[in-house]
């Protein structure tokens, strides 16, 4: 099993649109590709989103991603969620796996 850690820069005043986007769409398109969030935490002192998600191994990362992000319902979403403008500033992406002295390990 590995992780992945996603943060989201988000552009000023659209947070509201980012926490939409994902509860009412993103989420249910995640799980259609077989994509599995784990958490999200917003940063209190900045417009930064953070969430985890799970995935066998990379190989199934890659290929849910790529489907998801083709999906023609991602697409109409994304373009709709964006109509006062851009939403997110910048992704990063950092794939994990638990070390053996986790407390959740």
């Amino acid at each position: 099993m590995i992780y992945e850690l996603r943060i989201y820069h988000i552009h000023e005043g659209r947070m509201d649109a980012i926490h939409r986007r994902f509860s009412e769409h993103t989420l249910d398109l995640f799980a259609k590709h077989g994509m599995k969030v784990v958490d999200f935490w917003e940063d209190l002192t900045s417009n930064t989103l953070y969430y985890t998600m799970e995935h066998p191994d990379k190989e199934s990362r890659d290929k849910n991603f790529a489907a998801f992000v083709a999906d023609p319902e991602w697409i109409e979403v994304k373009s709709a969620s964006e109509a006062d403008g851009p939403i997110v500033q910048q992704v990063e992406s950092f794939l994990m796996q638990r070390v053996p002295y986790s407390p959740l390990a």
